[in-house]
């Protein structure tokens, strides 16, 4: 069973800062893929940024401003969120997928104020 705990979360006005940090525990493979994804109020799920060993893959809407890492030695998967913008609140979830599953966390609150 994998469990993944996200934390870092909060209220920060537009043009400033966040980092995210999950941490996963459980059977963690540093080859397989982690990422994060969001939901905003009335909105589908979508991703954010994915990392698989060195490869990273960004959404266009935060390319440029978001980076996401990972710490092996840690289980642990970050996301530096920089330049925010309003449209970037969401609630943020981290992600673990194998090949039979998709894990998820429970998800922190991202709010982006004008």
């Amino acid at each position: 069973q994998v469990r993944l705990v996200e934390s870092g979360g909060g209220l920060v006005q537009a043009g400033g800062s966040l980092r995210l940090s999950c941490e996963a525990s459980g059977s963690i493979f540093s080859s397989n893929n982690m990422g994060w994804y969001r939901q905003a109020p009335g909105q589908q799920r979508e991703l954010v940024a994915t990392i698989t060993g060195s490869r990273t893959n960004y959404a266009d809407s935060v390319k440029g401003r978001f980076t996401i890492s990972r710490e092996n030695t840690k289980n642990t998967v970050y996301l530096q969120m920089n330049s925010l913008k309003p449209e970037d609140t969401a609630v943020y979830y981290c992600t673990y997928q194998t090949v039979w599953r998709h894990y998820w966390g429970q998800g922190t609150q991202v709010t982006v104020s004008s």
